[in-house]
């Protein structure tokens, strides 16, 4: 079976930053990983995104791929050195409450077959934290745990239940999108749904007010919602559109430490598309009297 673009793959483009290739590894490991994901087709998959990730995050990898090709990859390849013959063995080991075994080898044989790359596995432990599932030491178990983007934001604690057993844990504010958490004897990754009013970057927030535009030319005061609920936000006359107004200290908290992010408010100005008559005389009226102006801003 021909291998599929490592690019496809994680849904980015071939000029992605490695922050991008980051996120959307990210994004889908959380997705796919088995822990999860029950499907038949998240195995296949999260093999498949690791694959690509372990490439694509390593600039000399990636480099020989984006000459290459996966054949770089592949046993006998001579046209890349340093990635010929990733040759290995089966081994069998435990992620969380998951049994797993994989071979490095790419031949027949019962379990994971990785096709010349590192163990799913280890890339997700490392990548979220601590090191490989086949330490000498036995590894904590991990798993993941879905919460809403306020929940986040503010702290929770939430009822889940582990092995038949109940417990309820507490969620610190200022936690993030994969953000790790040591719980007893445990470890649990954190999904964030995404707000369709916020977007977060790090511990700050992003929205958009909307305002019609006569308000953007006189100046206005209009509520702008908050994470912690709405507050009074002046608009300058001659307010242009796209324009950013700043809110400090009105972020996400810190998750260690004390202080907070800043939001950040992006003004969208509306131009109406129905107008009255009046409405049509009155512009028409303003057009003429610019004229005598240099421009109207």
């Amino acid at each position: 079976m021909a291998q599929k673009d490592f690019y496809q793959v994680l849904g980015v483009s071939k000029n992605a930053s490695a922050d991008e290739i980051k996120k959307a590894y990210r994004k889908l490991a959380l997705a796919y990983h088995p822990d999860k994901n029950k499907t038949k087709e998240a195995e296949a998959k999260f093999k498949e995104i690791n694959q690509a990730y372990e490439v694509l995050s390593d600039s000399k990898k990636k480099e020989a791929y984006d000459l290459y090709g996966s054949d770089a990859f592949s046993q006998g390849f001579h046209g890349q050195g340093p990635f010929e013959g990733f040759g290995g063995q089966a081994q069998t080991g435990r992620y969380g409450p998951f049994t797993y075994t994989y071979t490095t080898t790419g031949g027949e044989g019962a379990g994971f077959d990785f096709g010349g790359f590192s163990d799913p596995f280890e890339i997700f432990e490392q990548f979220f934290g601590g090191g490989s599932p086949f330490g000498q030491r036995q590894r904590r178990p991990v798993y993941s745990l879905t919460i809403d983007f306020m929940e986040a934001v503010h702290g929770a604690t939430k009822k889940i239940s582990i092995e038949e057993e109940n417990q309820a844990i507490k969620i610190p504010a200022g936690v993030d999108e994969g953000s790790r958490i040591r719980f007893g004897d445990y470890d649990i990754i954190l999904d964030v749904k995404p707000d369709p009013r916020f977007k977060r970057d790090g511990n700050d927030v992003i929205s958009e007010v909307e305002i019609p535009f006569f308000k953007a030319a006189l100046g206005d005061t209009v509520n702008v919602l908050t994470i912690d609920g709405e507050v009074k936000l002046k608009i300058l006359p001659g307010t242009q559109p796209g324009s950013v107004v700043r809110l400090a200290q009105r972020g996400v908290p810190h998750l260690r430490g004390s202080g907070r992010g800043d939001h950040y408010v992006k003004i969208k100005v509306i131009i109406p598309k129905n107008l009255t008559g009046h409405q049509k005389d009155l512009l028409k009226q303003f057009e003429e009297e610019s004229k005598n102006k240099k421009g109207w801003f």
